[in-house]
């Protein structure tokens, strides 16, 4: 909330002016963006942005603050990111045309709203601009996660903002619950022999019938059983070929050594 004393260090235009779009805002938000003035200085905003959906932000929360000139709305503010982001330098001015870099584009008839709104614009596209950094969605997602436990570090923003702060622990109380949750047990290896039906498996469907289950599907315990007496039968054959073979062998040569002794 704006301190009427603090309002008095700044000229009555500039004061008058941010006042109004203070109420602006507050009736009509900014997507994705909420901003507060300082309570002992209304030329020092606070905004947040949440990260919007789709987009290497989303779920982050990316503080930063302008600071508007003693004789605004004719002089643009000065914009600055606080919380890493991947986008923008921290704590640096930010060289876009509704900054004060460029008082020559500026427009005094754009609000505060109006600066956020093409602060989120600019932020979400990749173009270069000075106070601009280069890196890659992954990281971006990464410093998006961090940006929770960074922000709660910091004063200001715990003070303005309490909602985003309330949001923010409750997101981590939501993490921290299912990184504890208990994993489900894996499927027994051993299924009971009345589940076997001439060759062709079961296992319990979800909705209280039964499954086919094939050989392949079977898991590498059950198929072992299988293998093994597939080996024997295969040996036990190949023995009563050789025996038979030489039966027939011992045979001959008798019968042979009989001719030749008549």
């Amino acid at each position: 909330m704006m301190n009427s004393n603090g309002n008095k260090r700044a000229p009555s235009t500039a004061t008058q002016r941010l006042k109004q779009d203070y109420l602006r805002i507050k009736k009509d938000p900014v997507p994705y963006i909420c901003a507060e003035p300082l309570p002992s200085n209304i030329l020092e905003w606070h905004y947040v942005v949440r990260g919007p959906e789709k987009t290497p932000y989303e779920g982050g929360y990316y503080h930063g603050k302008l600071i508007f000139p003693r004789d605004f709305p004719f002089k643009p503010p000065s914009i600055y990111m606080i919380t890493p982001n991947g986008r923008f330098k921290c704590n640096t001015r930010l060289c876009l045309s509704i900054t004060d870099f460029h008082p020559d584009t500026w427009n005094p008839a754009w609000s505060v709203s109006t600066i956020l709104t093409g602060l989120l614009s600019f932020m979400v596209e990749k173009g270069p601009t000075l106070g601009s950094i280069e890196t890659s969605d992954y990281t971006k997602r990464q410093l998006s996660a961090q940006s929770l436990t960074f922000n709660l570090k910091d004063k200001v923003f715990c003070e303005l903002f309490p909602d985003a702060v309330d949001e923010i622990k409750q997101k981590q109380k939501a993490q921290e619950e299912l990184s504890t949750r208990p994993q489900p047990l894996p499927l027994p290896d051993v299924v009971p022999d009345g589940d076997f039906h001439h060759g062709n498996y079961e296992i319990p469907a979800l909705n209280g019938g039964h499954a086919p289950l094939g050989p392949a599907m079977l898991a590498p315990d059950l198929q072992q059983p299988n293998r093994n007496h597939g080996l024997l039968g295969g040996a036990l054959a190949n023995l009563f070929v050789i025996v038979g073979f030489a039966a027939f062998a011992y045979t001959v040569k008798y019968v042979l050594r009989s001719i030749a002794q008549e």
